[in-house]
């Protein structure tokens, strides 16, 4: 039956296993094609997969069956936000806002639209009230924290992260958006420490070992523990561009030059537009090597 099929694909999609369940939502569609909830998991399962134009088409599909029905708007809306559409999400939120005044992740989502648009004080507006309807929501705090940082408002950006890892202390993004803070007012000790706490709570955490590396490259002029830290970024995400060019970066302060340009013309492959290891390639050509 139609429920049977979709009852299994919520299985498999609680699995990770999304192609198994966009089989079983595929099956119970061609039994029920007005059943508005299972085009809606199925947009659920394509979004997952990263396929985010095929979840948007799910998702129209289920918002045309029932105008009413919040979460195919809420995300429809975290679709539109990966493809970078970021006005189309706003649109979302605002619906799912409409019709679940208190749905505290529609705010901090349009939150999220807003900030990537470079409208801070909307964002911080938006996190506010994520955080009045709920007082433990700790990713609305790390959201707010980053809002206020790049306003340049430090202290409070600092006062909402510590209140995230208060809510939930074991938050690896928390530490590793606290240390982004620190380092960026220039407290290279504490970004260190949290960069190594964030890693303590997620060994996979590619970027906290990416910046950490260039903490110790760029205010301990460590070159090794950065050319550690850069290697094991690289080893969990082999096209890590970024990674590439610090270690280059570490590389060429050694005097390793060989090494420098290898990884720099890596970057550049990964990346073709990745202008910093352009302009150290450069650099490495005018020096003569």
């Amino acid at each position: 039956t139609a429920g049977a099929h979709l009852d299994r694909g919520i299985l498999f999609a609680s699995r990770g296993e999304y192609d198994l369940a966009i089989q079983e939502f595929t099956a119970s569609i061609k039994l029920n094609p007005n059943y508005a909830p299972v085009y809606h998991n199925s947009g659920n399962a394509y979004l997952n997969k990263g396929d985010y134009d095929r979840a948007i088409a799910d998702y129209n599909q289920a918002i045309r069956l029932d105008p009413n029905y919040a979460a195919p708007y809420h995300n429809r809306g975290l679709a539109y936000l990966h493809k970078e559409d970021n006005d189309r999400a706003i649109a979302d939120y605002n619906q799912v806002i409409k019709l679940d005044p208190n749905n505290a992740g529609a705010y901090n989502n349009r939150g999220n639209a807003y900030s990537y648009k470079g409208d801070y004080d909307r964002a911080i507006a938006d996190y506010t009230q994520a955080i009045k309807l709920d007082p433990n929501y700790a990713l609305a705090y790390i959201n707010r924290g980053d809002a206020y940082d790049k306003k340049l408002d430090s202290d409070r950006a600092i006062a909402d992260l510590n209140q995230a890892i208060k809510i939930n202390p074991n938050s690896a993004f928390a530490y590793y958006s606290r240390g982004l803070v620190y380092i960026s007012n220039g407290y290279d000790d504490q970004a260190i420490a949290d960069y190594t706490q964030a890693i303590t709570l997620d060994p996979n955490y590619d970027n906290a070992y990416y910046s950490r590396g260039f903490v110790y490259f760029l205010y301990k002029k460590d070159n090794d523990r950065a050319i550690a830290d850069f290697n094991q970024a690289i080893k969990l995400v082999p096209n890590h561009a970024n990674a590439y060019n610090g270690r280059g970066v570490a590389y060429r302060d050694k005097g390793d030059y060989n090494r420098a340009r290898a990884d720099w013309e890596k970057a550049l492959q990964i990346d073709p537009n990745h202008q910093r290891a352009r302009d150290n390639l450069e650099a490495l050509r005018k020096m003569g090597y």
